[in-house]
This record gives structure tokens, C-alpha cells and sequence, in this order.
């Protein structure tokens, strides 16, 4: 016998699984508009509040924020638990692409072109909005997907021919990395870093085309929980401007 309540039942159950199911499907990533890299130390006093606000930043979909200590203040009478020669020198090789020789911390650079003061959210906006040239997203699509322990990267291809190469990167990051300071400058903070970079790898080049590159997740994640990538021009082996960027699942 056709019993319609059990059947009504059974349907809303069933929408209602869908629904929930739904629900708990983790969300895909924006697009990026805006990759933003802090340079910081803790050892330096004027840090906490850039450090601050690159946790806020991480915190918007649209937006990758990393964050890379640097070991040039360890002399100061504490030494950087989280820094690394590589950023130090990443922070160098921008400056010499820029012209400008600047460097110094807070420095926060924006899609790897515009150098700004890190706890300056107006002059980090506009220089977002600068470097983005109007656009929500930047210039080339750039996504990442797990299966069976590898990262697939793909790179679609774009019609603008002025990006034409670049280097694809994986950086495994700290989501968030709580540090305690004894000494120096900032001795009796603790301070919480967002999204910090534990390693630089290059993954390949890019040339203009559509593209898809492999990495074993091992590798994406060495030293961290998460990873970002970096489609990233270069000139005369300097980091140039960001043209497309992916965060992984759960960061």
C-alpha cells in the first residue's frame, strides 16, 4: 500500500541529508586578488603590529598573507626561532628588482612589486589596488587539487602575451605558529604569526601556455600544515610580479 506521510517523510529526511551534506562540503578558495608577503623578525619592535595585521589578512579568502622572518636582527640579543637565510635573501633580490635597495621590517610586498610599511593598512590597500590594476583576481588562473598523495598544480593559459614565463613555487606554511620572546626588543611578548613560510621550492617553468605540474604533497607541506603556490615572473633570476597564486585545502 502507497503510505504518502511516510513517503513526504522519507523525502524531507532525505532533502534534509542533501541539505547537510551541502553544508559540510568545504568551500572552494576565491580567486586571489592579492598575494601580500611580510618581512618580519622577532627581534624587531616595530613587528607586532604588522605581524598583527597579516593575521587579518590571512583571514580573507581573497587574500594570500605570508609571513617571512628574517634573520638580520638575531644580533640584537634574540635569535629569530622561525627565521631563514632564503627570506632574508628573497627580501634582498626584491629590493634589487624594485631598484630601490630598500629593506627593512615591517616591509610588506604586494603581488612581488610594491614595497610598503607592514602595519600600514591604507598604504597596503592601495598598493592592492595599484598592482591589480582594477581586476578582482589576479592575471592568471592558477589551481591545486590532492589525490594519492600528490598536488596537481594547473595553470590556464591567458591570451595576454606580456606574461609569457614565469616559475611556479610551493611554499609550505605554518598556519599559525605562537612564539613566546625572552630576549631582545620584544622580550615578555608573545606574539602569533599567520601563514609562515618554512621553504622556498621551485616547482618549474611556466611558459604562457596551459600547464599542469605534479609535486608530492609530502614535499608541499615539508615543515608546515599548508602550502601556497606561487606563479611568479623573474628577471635576471629575481622575483618579479605575481601573476597567479593557489592556496591548498584548509589554509
Amino acid at each position: 500500500m502507497f503510505d504518502s506521510g511516510t513517503m513526504a517523510s522519507r523525502l524531507t529526511l532525505t532533502l534534509a541529508a542533501l541539505g547537510l551534506a551541502a553544508f559540510l562540503q568545504p568551500a572552494l578558495a576565491d580567486p586571489p586578488r592579492a598575494v601580500v608577503e611580510l618581512f618580519t623578525s622577532q627581534g624587531c619592535s616595530s613587528c607586532p603590529p604588522a605581524d598583527e595585521l597579516l593575521v587579518e589578512y590571512s583571514r580573507q579568502p581573497d587574500i594570500i598573507a605570508l609571513s617571512l622572518p628574517v634573520n638580520y636582527w638575531d644580533y640584537l640579543g634574540w635569535k629569530d626561532t622561525l627565521a631563514h637565510v632564503a627570506f632574508t635573501e628573497r627580501q634582498k633580490a626584491y629590493a634589487h628588482s624594485r631598484s630601490d635597495r630598500q629593506v627593512f621590517t615591517p616591509q610588506m610586498i604586494v603581488n612581488g612589486k610594491k614595497s610598503c610599511i607592514g602595519s600600514d593598512r591604507n598604504q597596503i590597500e592601495k598598493a592592492i589596488q595599484a598592482t591589480s590594476k582594477g581586476s578582482r583576481t589576479l592575471p592568471v588562473n592558477v589551481t591545486v587539487h590532492e589525490q594519492n598523495g600528490r598536488v596537481a598544480i594547473v595553470v590556464e593559459e591567458t591570451p595576454d602575451t606580456m606574461h609569457r614565463a614565469a616559475e611556479l613555487w610551493v611554499l609550505p606554511v605554518l598556519k599559525a605558529q605562537t612564539v613566546p620572546i625572552e630576549r631582545g626588543e620584544n622580550r615578555g611578548k608573545t606574539i602569533t604569526y599567520a601563514n609562515v613560510v618554512r621553504g622556498l621550492n621551485r616547482v618549474g617553468e611556466w611558459l604562457g601556455g596551459s600547464a599542469r605540474f605534479e609535486v608530492p604533497l609530502e614535499t608541499a607541506r615539508s615543515g608546515g600544515d599548508a602550502y601556497v603556490v606561487l606563479l611568479q615572473s623573474t628577471d635576471s633570476a629575481r622575483p618579479g610580479i605575481i601573476l597567479g597564486a593557489a592556496k591548498g585545502p584548509g589554509l
